[in-house]
């Protein structure tokens, strides 16, 4: 059904295979920033018609692809489709972020909650076959979700947040409201990305986006275990092809030894993470198990001159250390990326000098010396 990879660096990467080169793939590539990305959602008309609608979902997932020479590409979507199927009502205000209607609040609104007929994501599947249909072998196609504690943070809050008040109170005062949602959340996000990779995802990732302002102790209650759950539930398979999964918190590096005991193969990690330590820490050994690394450069780099731009691309690369290059063997790897999602007011010249640092100061870092 679909064309065969040509490009598998980034596949290779998850499984801790030796590559030529360290792959690299942006979290937010298909966006703002991109003056093409910006006259297709104006043709949309919105940010959910341009998600809604299969052809135009596809034409920005493979926008950067025409640009830039990335490893991988990412369905265009949001984390919050699973909650805007449950009911509560998702729309984006041009230049706004997400708002739901009808905020999950006390106790009747909890109750009313449950995994959504997943019918209602269709769309989402639709764009996922599509997408690699069109990609047509060249790089492979990361499906994703929200993780548990994030969607519940938008269904709380009904918005994004600076204190995140309304969504910790619920947390301290009726932990048991906050679990029955979590569980429920757990349950969608898992059927949702297993019928990604049914469509035809070929690595799966969830965004821990707001564990990071958790308090120690409340992260591996409210988030961890329920991202585990979510684990505990994925295809490690489809048509006979491993997928690989991959998990993000923002600001999770506190927990970097918890998280290494995660059922998934990739961990990526924010620009407050030194990934020589991080790999000391969970990383592994040549020959035995360990996690992939995926990140973590400050997306505000992006702002500064090109020559500035590859001179903090290497500090990045030299601090995860020597590159794994036994093709007998599996060993410590390394996956570039943003440590959070690139700003809408990025120069795309500053994307294109970033990516190719990153293949060239790696492919150098694997040369004989």
């Amino acid at each position: 059904m679909f064309a065969p990879l040509q490009n598998d660096t980034f596949l290779r990467a998850c499984w801790r295979q030796a590559t030529d080169y360290t792959p690299v793939w942006l979290m937010r590539q298909a966006g703002r920033y991109l003056p093409e990305y910006r006259a297709t959602r104006a043709q949309a008309g919105s940010f959910m018609g341009l998600a809604t609608n299969t052809d135009y979902a596809t034409e920005v997932t493979l926008q950067p692809l025409e640009r830039f020479p990335l490893d991988a590409a990412i369905l265009f979507s949001d984390i919050l489709t699973v909650p805007d199927a449950m009911g509560l009502g998702l729309s984006f205000a041009l230049g706004e972020g997400p708002k739901f209607a009808t905020p999950v609040r006390d106790e009747a609104a909890v109750n009313k909650l449950e995994v959504p007929d997943m019918n209602k994501l269709r769309y989402v599947f639709d764009a996922v076959t599509s997408i690699r249909k069109a990609l047509n072998g060249r790089v492979p196609l990361i499906g994703f979700s929200g993780s548990p504690w994030t969607l519940a943070c938008y269904m709380v809050e009904g918005a994004g947040s600076d204190d995140y008040r309304l969504v910790k109170t619920m947390l301290y005062q009726r932990p048991d409201l906050m679990h029955r949602m979590l569980a429920i959340n757990a349950d969608s996000v898992a059927a949702y990305l297993n019928q990604q990779i049914e469509a035809g995802a070929q690595a799966v990732m969830i965004f821990d986006s707001w564990g990071g302002v958790l308090a120690d102790g409340a992260f591996q209650t409210f988030s961890l275990a329920y991202t585990e759950r979510v684990l505990s539930q994925l295809k490690r398979e489809h048509d006979g092809v491993k997928i690989p999964r991959i998990v993000f918190t923002k600001g999770g590096g506190l927990w970097l030894k918890e998280m290494a005991q995660l059922d998934c193969e990739v961990l990526g990690v924010d620009w407050t993470v030194n990934l020589g330590q991080a790999r000391a820490l969970v990383g592994g050994q040549v020959g035995g198990a360990g996690k992939v690394l995926q990140g973590n450069i400050d997306p505000n780099v992006l702002f500064a001159e090109p020559g500035q731009i590859a001179t903090e691309v290497a500090r990045v690369l030299d601090s995860f250390g020597q590159p794994h290059t036994d093709r007998t063997t599996t060993g410590p790897t390394h996956i570039f990326n943003l440590g959070h999602g690139i700003s809408q007011f990025t120069q795309p010249d500053r994307v294109e000098a970033l990516v190719s640092a990153v293949h060239a100061h790696s492919r150098r870092m694997r040369q004989p010396s």
